[in-house]
């Protein structure tokens, strides 16, 4: 490692906040603080939604079920009713959990099935890539067991804007001219939703979706007779999973559709995959860290990824967005992520102890030089062999017939067709990773939680004529190999980039954040997360606007989790922002650096509260110019 000199000295752990905690670095926007509930989401119309929740009497849980719904609504390209969501949530005064809203692969998706099928990859669009729908019943779960409003309550705000409609943001269009061809030719039920009038939809234009209105209404009045709040969520659940959602989603695996291997292919979904799953609790995984406790889903998604950077650090850190910094963080991802490869998935036992534990992260730790690795590089935990996927050492180029450049989710902080890698173009045939969304809320009781809402996006299915909403694609994420933790495997989950994250300071919930991005998730949390830890506080609490607007970046050097699963060895991309002489000086060290827009690495939710005064704050980011916090 380079060392600085003068004031920017690398700096023990004990002094890493002194050190970098002096001035105060522009914001796009202030942190909000206030003592009676904070929302930040990827949409302003849901955060005023979930706002409007609390302001009527509910808790932060029952705001997370109206914000979450409003998502699907005015965000249908990140996300939808039946994709899948993770959360992480902190009741006041009980324990922190995590709440699985991803479903399983179905009992026909096997290796052997899509073997025979002539397929090499699970496709990146279609019913064959669809896994038992999770985001529905977990909200459920949420709203049955934290929630004190009815249904009809929730979700009113949902039904109001897909009947009434709304003014669509930027994206939502741009994404659906570049499938508009597919829409016309193929999948003409989207196009009958998102092509009114044969355009896309357009900003400042009313834009409704009727269907899915009636969906929710239908189902409100099927549950209505039920009984009490808790009878009616739990009769929403069994329509969900038995009735006429059921029924339709069902019809639509079995319907023929083009996806993304150029073919027409069925779905493996059946009636009894979606009666037998439902959404459930699980433990946290943790890593402890300078008094921080960080809590994440465990390794059937990539949360551990961010635990294992955590345990990867140093005593002694470069000065915070040195090149010195930069590069660590870089080397450290790729042995995370290589890891993730090797070790993650919910079709084997994980290692995690071993992969968190000191003495392997010490082991790990010597292999990081002072240049740029170009290797995919998984340890042996506990003398374990790693073990990858034949494809995953697939190198992404831009050449013509090979893996195209993009890899992973698109931050959607800019157009769909942006060249920067990590952000591909929607082929004709909807080869497009969909990006994802995410809210934070915290309330005045100190009730808190993350979510991160994805899949089922418009362009990852036609839409369901019934119902108004597509199927996801999650099992795009799966190998079809056997033996692998992450193989295709029935009854078991796709891991999944979705990783929203909490945490604890000295034991006390204190902060949610999450964030879109796929692969780049625990990437740019990580940044995110010790810019908080590290840098000046702003009027009294956590400078959380200042973390999210700093210069970000990512990295591709592993297997991308999307179709069609490359990687770029040795990538760093990075903001315009950042020094161009950090720049220089990481490109001298060995790494390929893009240097894309100023604006477009990340899009950061948070909320925090002061255990100690109760104060409440919130954060958003600004790329893309949609995410908002509101507060009071």
């Amino acid at each position: 490692m380079a060392e600085a000199t003068g004031p920017e000295r690398v700096v023990s752990r004990a002094g890493r906040r002194e050190h970098l905690g002096q001035g105060m670095q522009f914001t796009t926007r202030p942190t909000l603080q206030g003592t009676f509930g904070m929302v930040s989401s990827t949409h302003w119309l849901a955060s005023q939604s979930a706002m409007a929740v609390l302001e009527d009497g509910g808790n932060a849980y029952d705001a997370a079920v109206a914000g979450a719904f409003v998502l699907h609504v005015v965000e249908p390209h990140l996300n939808g009713p039946a994709g899948e969501v993770p959360m992480i949530l902190a009741p006041a005064g009980g324990d922190v959990r995590v709440l699985c809203g991803q479903g399983v692969a179905p009992a026909g998706a096997t290796v052997a099935h899509y073997k025979g099928l002539g397929l090499d990859l699970v496709p990146g669009t279609g019913p064959l890539a669809a896994a038992v729908p999770g985001a529905f019943d977990a909200w459920m779960l949420l709203l049955r067991d934290h929630g004190t409003k009815s249904l009809a309550d929730v979700l009113k705000y949902a039904v109001g804007y897909a009947e009434d409609g709304h003014p669509p943001v930027e994206r939502v269009g741009e994404t659906v001219e570049t499938v508009r061809e597919l829409f016309e030719t193929e999948w003409t039920t989207s196009a009958e939703v998102y092509l009114p009038g044969g355009r896309p939809p357009r900003p400042g234009e009313l834009f409704r979706n009727p269907a899915l209105a009636a969906t929710w209404k239908r189902l409100l009045a099927e549950v209505a007779g039920a009984g009490d709040r808790e009878a009616q969520i739990e009769a929403a659940r069994d329509v969900w999973r038995t009735g006429f959602v059921a029924e339709a989603l069902v019809r639509q695996a079995a319907r023929p559709t083009l996806d993304t291997s150029g073919e027409h292919h069925t779905g493996t979904l059946t009636a009894d995959d979606l009666a037998a799953w439902s959404a459930g609790y699980e433990d946290p995984v943790t890593y402890d860290v300078d008094g921080w406790t960080v809590c994440k889903a465990g390794p059937w998604s990539q949360g551990p990824a961010l635990l294992q950077q955590l345990a990867l650090l140093p005593d002694e850190l470069p000065p915070y967005g040195s090149a010195a910094y930069m590069h660590l963080l870089i080397e450290n991802c790729k042995l995370a992520m290589a890891d993730r490869e090797a070790w993650y998935g919910d079709a084997a036992d994980v290692p995690l102890d071993d992969l968190l534990s000191a003495a392997y992260n010490a082991e790990r730790r010597t292999l990081v030089g002072p240049r740029a690795s170009h290797e995919l590089r998984p340890g042996s935990p506990g003398g374990r062999t790693p073990r990858l996927a034949a494809h995953a050492r697939v190198v992404a180029t831009d050449d013509p017939g090979s893996v195209p450049m993009g890899v992973g989710e698109p931050t959607v902080a800019k157009s769909p067709t942006s060249p920067v890698p990590g952000e591909p173009e929607v082929a004709a045939d909807g080869a497009v990773r969909g990006d994802t969304c995410h809210l934070d809320i915290v309330d005045r009781w100190g009730n808190m939680i993350s979510a991160t809402p994805s899949g089922g996006w418009l362009q990852s299915n036609p839409v369901v004529p019934e119902l108004g909403f597509p199927l996801g694609t999650r099992l795009q994420m799966t190998w079809l190999e056997e033996g692998l933790p992450n193989s295709l495997t029935p009854g078991r989950r796709p891991r999944t980039t979705l990783t929203p994250s909490l945490a604890l300071r000295d034991g006390v919930p204190v902060m949610a954040f999450g964030t879109p991005g796929g692969d780049q998730q625990d990437q740019w949390q990580l940044h995110f997360f010790l810019a908080v830890a590290l840098r000046a506080k702003v009027r009294g609490g956590l400078d959380l606007q200042g973390a999210i607007d700093a210069p970000n970046w990512h990295n591709d050097s592993f297997p991308g989790s999307f179709y069609p699963r490359g990687m770029r060895p040795g990538s760093v991309t990075v903001e315009s922002r950042t020094d161009p002489e950090v720049v220089e000086e990481l490109r001298r060290r060995g790494h390929d650096v893009t240097v894309g827009d100023a604006w477009s690495e990340g899009r950061l939710c948070a909320v925090a509260r002061d255990p100690d005064t109760g104060v409440l704050s919130a954060a958003a980011n600004p790329r893309g110019q949609q995410g908002y916090a509101v507060g009071r």
